[in-house]
């Protein structure tokens, strides 16, 4: 039986991919392309060392989202994937993306608290005593589609935003993997 296919979108230095890659490429997915709107970004140089297809199609060369989103649903599209995860893909998509592309995201809160890019940060402040990580699937309102997958992490009394996100970014690269694979309705779940 054929592997099913994922394309990885990512912003910046890869560590969701590179877990992604290492847990399931080659075994019970192809990661067929990684693509990154930042010619800068470090996870180049991940997906590249596993011998995985790199576009980079920077954000900044097209005159608006929606322009960026045709280019970047063109570009998916090529691959044929069965899905399309966004792993630290730091940008919000218009409806030209959401209503052609089937995506996941993975943020690092328990959602809907602490939507946005500050999630880690405002849900250490919070004072509540956990945090987590939730796998959502992508629409156009920021971190609200279909929760797939939550797990939680504690906030403890002798943490530091530092410690915190290091667990939070640990419990990322445990759940995504398995998400993935709901999603894809892969019988065995567990990465």
């Amino acid at each position: 039986m054929a592997l099913k296919k994922i394309v990885i979108l990512f912003s910046g230095r890869g560590s969701n991919m590179k877990s992604i890659i290492e847990k399931l490429h080659g075994q019970k997915v192809d990661v067929v392309a990684a693509i990154t709107n930042n010619k800068e970004a470090p996870g180049i140089e991940i997906a590249k060392k596993f011998g995985i297809t790199v576009e980079i199609l920077p954000h900044t060369d097209f005159g608006s989202r929606e322009a960026f989103d045709k280019a970047l649903v063109a570009k998916i599209k090529e691959y044929n994937p069965d899905l399309t995860v966004l792993a630290g893909f730091m940008r919000l998509l218009t409806p030209i993306f959401t209503e052609n592309i089937k995506a996941v995201n993975i943020h690092p809160s328990l959602l809907p608290l602490f939507k946005g890019k500050d999630g880690i940060k405002e849900s250490f402040l919070s004072g509540m005593k956990v945090g987590g990580v939730s796998v959502h699937f992508v629409t156009t309102e920021m971190d609200s589609g279909e929760i797939v997958a939550q797990e939680c992490v504690p906030i403890l009394d002798s943490d530091t935003l530092e410690t915190y996100t290091a667990r939070v970014h640990e419990k990322e690269h445990d759940l995504y993997p398995t998400a993935i694979l709901k999603v894809l309705d892969i019988k065995k779940f567990k990465t």
